[in-house]
């Protein structure tokens, strides 16, 4: 039987105490910038409950930026101009926590024309970039002006730029979209090639809390 991903201790990764004590316990250290990498997390929780999670770990962050994969997945859609989203989360997503994702963009004003997990080995370990690209290529529907690959335990980020080649369309991640964001809230000026539009439109402007 393939693994899915029990839904209770999902959302209780968001709920404190831990995550906020981690939070603080992050401030204290010599960093610019803190970031929740669980996607499956916001989706459990939605994303009004992801922006009320992010400010309860703000005010325990001493200053620092805290930025989540979700939200910065919102700025990320709205810096590149897309509406329509096809939404592939992992294999070890099941319909249920998949039909969460779907709500979780909807519900920030996005429509979401394809929503599934992808047909792959439910195991990280067999990801491999070759058939995640023909399942999403074969999938994706030419409505959609955007794609999402959910899943910051997905190995994706090997796929955008063929993908992005392919579809003439942006394509995100949820690990490509973390890290754009906390580049930018960290105000660093690194430049990143070969990993999708989004880097390219950072070279241009950085994400901030007004690109919502």
């Amino acid at each position: 039987m393939e693994q899915t991903i029990p839904l209770a201790p999902v959302r209780a990764f968001a709920e404190p105490p831990h995550i906020d004590d981690a939070t603080e316990a992050l401030a204290a250290i010599p960093i610019h910038a803190i970031g929740v990498g669980f996607t499956s997390s916001a989706y459990v929780i939605g994303a009004e409950g992801e922006v009320a999670m992010l400010d309860r770990l703000k005010a325990r962050s001493n200053g620092l930026p805290v930025v989540a994969t979700g939200e910065a997945a919102i700025r990320a859609f709205h810096k590149l101009g897309s509406r329509r989203v096809a939404l592939f989360d992992p294999p070890w997503f099941d319909a249920h926590l998949n039909s969460l994702g779907r709500a979780y963009y909807e519900t920030a004003g996005f429509e979401v024309v394809f929503s599934s997990p992808c047909d792959l080995p439910s195991d990280q370990s067999l990801i491999q970039p070759g058939p995640l690209f023909d399942w999403v290529v074969a999938h994706v529907p030419d409505s959609a002006d955007a794609v999402m690959i959910g899943g910051n335990g997905f190995r994706a980020v090997g796929v955008i730029d063929a993908l992005e080649s392919k579809l003439g369309r942006p394509v995100l991640t949820a690990n490509q979209v973390l890290l754009w964001a906390m580049l930018g809230a960290a105000g660093a000026t690194v430049e990143i090639r070969g990993y999708g539009r989004l880097f390219e439109s950072a070279r241009r402007s950085t994400p901030s809390d007004d690109d919502a």
